[in-house]
């Protein structure tokens, strides 16, 4: 008999960055016992700033789509995972038994100056995803 894999969704508001590097994260760091997903409040398209600094740290998320939240992805979701104050709070009304958390990460699309600055900021909210969700995964049913 095999165990069904927990379901993580994170939630963002265009689901270009932040809630894709956690997705990254998660299904690099939680192995089989994790099901791990990303979408949006609205879809942005991935931020190819978000894929060369989580490519720089060995995880390829290239592959994952930038996708806009449907009720059916709510359905069979352990918890939610919301990584901006929009998705925060327009996050819809969850099914019963689902859990949510809130992760107030800034944008990093935002980040102004030179490429080396900007990148710099990616950097930094890419680390800071890879400690929280490491801090969730331990915190999760084994």
């Amino acid at each position: 008999m095999s165990e069904t894999p927990y379901r993580l969704l994170f939630l963002c508001t265009g689901n270009s960055c932040r809630s894709q590097m956690a997705e990254g994260w998660a299904r690099a760091l939680g192995g089989e016992r994790l099901a791990a997903m990303s979408a949006g409040i609205e879809a942005h398209g991935k931020n190819p700033r978000a894929i060369a600094v989580m490519r720089e740290a060995g995880v390829d998320i290239s592959g994952q789509e930038s996708t806009k939240l449907t009720d059916a992805m709510l359905d069979g979701v352990d918890r939610v995972v919301t990584v901006c104050g929009h998705a925060d709070e327009n996050c819809p009304l969850l099914p019963p038994g689902v859990t949510k958390e809130h992760w107030p990460l800034d944008d990093p699309a935002r980040a102004t100056g030179t490429e080396e600055e900007i990148m710099a900021v990616f950097r930094a909210t890419r680390d800071e995803v890879r400690e929280r969700v490491t801090e969730l995964l331990g915190r999760l049913p084994a």
